[in-house]
């Protein structure tokens, strides 16, 4: 007869593990859509550095990162068309769509950008939440900016989209300030 000790915690209670790395995606979401709260669509539109990027561009761009890092979590990327991409010579018409990725388009508002992100948060919590192995490994794509054979687990994919938002927040922090004034933190 084997003893199985009742769990600590109902099956629906995320692990400790769990409920840090989402705190932190949230708080790093935070910061990048307080970049954006009280903008015009005009002044998420704004460049106010040398740099292509805008606050509107800032949070569609890591909203598309997020959402292709999300689904290699699930299956590694293998329902999505840029991981057959070779890097070294790539379509030129898929450099004019990343290069878009980055700007808040004529045809977008800050608002749908804003419900897009909110929707594909969402949906990437809910992996957080329900993939049952964060040590599962999926082979990274062939690109310029990986090791040659690298894979990366759905844990480290994790940290990396906490990362990528946190670095991106900060670029939308100074691109605000240099607008109206306006911080996030300070």
């Amino acid at each position: 007869m084997t003893n199985t000790a009742p769990s600590t915690k109902p099956p629906s209670e995320p692990s400790s593990e769990r409920s840090d790395l989402l705190e932190s995606l949230t708080m790093h979401r935070q910061l990048l859509r307080q970049t954006a709260a009280g903008l015009t669509d005009e002044q998420a539109r704004l460049r106010s550095t040398v740099s292509e990027l805008s606050v509107g561009g800032i949070i569609k761009h890591v909203a598309a990162t997020e959402k292709g890092w999300a689904d290699f979590m699930v299956d590694g990327g293998g329902n999505n068309a840029a991981s057959d991409v070779d890097w070294s010579n790539p379509d030129p018409a898929m450099i004019a769509a990343r290069q878009a990725e980055f700007r808040l388009l004529d045809t977008e508002s800050l608002a749908e950008v804003l419900a897009d992100y909110e929707q594909i948060a969402a949906a990437t919590d809910r992996l957080v939440l329900e993939l049952p192995d964060l040590d599962r490994s999926f082979p990274l794509p062939a690109a310029p900016w990986f090791p040659p054979g690298a894979a990366r687990s759905v844990r480290r994919t994790i940290v990396h989209i906490i990362a990528e938002t946190a670095q991106h927040a900060g670029h939308g922090d100074i691109i605000r300030e240099t607008i109206d004034g306006a911080k996030t933190m300070g």
